[in-house]
């Protein structure tokens, strides 16, 4: 499948135009392009243009809603449980961070959870609004079902992705990662591509290897059984059961301690998600000096950079670095994205009057 690029500012100028399309207002069309667009910047194509087919599904169909308000349920100083009533996830989620944000300038904690949330793209995005604001953040949130547990063949837990973020010079510290050996949207990648799957990433519904993309996509809507491993493969040899625990740490975090539902039961009723997420923010200033905080995790940032390089390796990063180097690129050079792409950017951008804008191919 052949990739290219386009120009990144076109390319935001069009997505802005197509949430509009979908009914959105130009500050909500803003937040949500946001998102997306800066899982491209950090090379992160399984969750940035690629998916813009998915939202088109889930606005069309009724999955993510604009018409409802999200509700707080339960509130204290410190923290807040949110019913987001199917309400679109990138500005329910960006919602529920501000106020964690703001519970932790207060009171030094704050920690938000919403039930009946809806995708809502990378989770670093919404770790990373604290560090922009000096504090240390945390996301997560709860999927489909899609994780089969290490030993099983059924797929019970979601991808459970979990994202922290901490500020840091030149660029904040953010970890972001599905507890699976990959999230969903690399398999829609594979499946873009050319359907094959590397080893030990998925299983059949017979419960061995499996690497068809298509195959492992189907059984996962279909609810057949089958699935994507936990990070560290198949076995607890390599740490499989250790992925297994932080996926259980997400699950623990979002659907529990919201209220609502786990991985396995999201998903179930006809164009209703149900999923559930995490917002957490610290001000570490209340553990001591904060400047002498940041100064010791900048100094360590700066010794794992400067560590030693392995033979046939270029250099250490630090997490966040790869991201913050790539975003430069896209700036400059453009999107990458592949011709499937591409091709749903046209039909999305004919259907809700934004063809006029659909950036030009390099």
């Amino acid at each position: 499948m052949a990739y290219f690029r386009i120009p990144y500012e076109a390319t935001k100028t069009f997505c802005e135009k197509v949430f509009q399309g979908y009914g959105f207002t130009e500050e909500e069309a803003v937040q949500i392009t946001d998102v997306l667009l800066t899982s491209d910047l950090w090379g992160i194509e399984s969750h940035g243009v690629q998916r813009l087919i998915r939202y088109h599904k889930e606005f069309t169909e009724g999955i993510a809603r604009r018409d409802t308000k999200p509700e707080i349920i339960k509130e204290t100083p410190i923290s807040a449980t949110i019913d987001g009533h199917a309400y679109v996830g990138q500005l329910l989620s960006a919602q529920a961070m501000r106020m964690a944000i703001d519970k932790a300038k207060k009171v030094g904690v704050g920690i938000v959870v919403v039930r009946d949330g809806t995708h809502n793209g990378v989770e670093g995005y919404y770790s990373e609004m604290a560090a922009k604001e000096g504090l240390f953040g945390m996301a997560s949130t709860n999927t489909e079902a899609m994780m089969v547990p290490t030993g099983g063949r059924e797929a019970i837990l979601g991808t459970n992705p979990i994202a922290v973020s901490m500020p840091a010079e030149p660029y904040p510290f953010t970890f972001d990662a599905a507890t699976t050996v990959v999230p969903r949207g690399k398999l829609e990648v594979y499946a873009k591509r050319d359907g094959v799957l590397p080893d030990n990433m998925a299983l059949d519904e017979t419960g061995q290897p499996c690497t068809d993309a298509d195959r492992v996509l189907s059984n996962i809507i279909a609810k057949n059984f089958g699935g994507i491993l936990p990070v560290g493969g198949p076995s607890e040899m390599w740490g499989g059961h250790k992925g297994y625990g932080f996926g259980m740490l997400c699950e623990i975090l979002t659907g529990i301690f919201a209220g609502g539902k786990t991985s396995y039961e999201a998903c179930r009723i006809p164009n209703r998600a149900e999923t559930c997420q995490f917002f957490m923010a610290i001000d570490y200033g209340m553990f001591g000096d904060k400047a002498e905080i940041e100064k010791s995790f900048n100094e360590f940032l700066e010794l794992i950079r400067n560590s030693p390089a392995a033979e046939g390796v270029d250099k250490v990063y630090t997490h966040g670095q790869k991201g913050f180097e790539n975003a430069r690129i896209v700036k400059e050079q453009g999107v990458l994205i592949n011709e499937k792409t591409y091709e749903e950017m046209k039909m999305i951008g004919e259907y809700t009057g934004a063809s006029e804008l659909l950036p030009v191919r390099r």
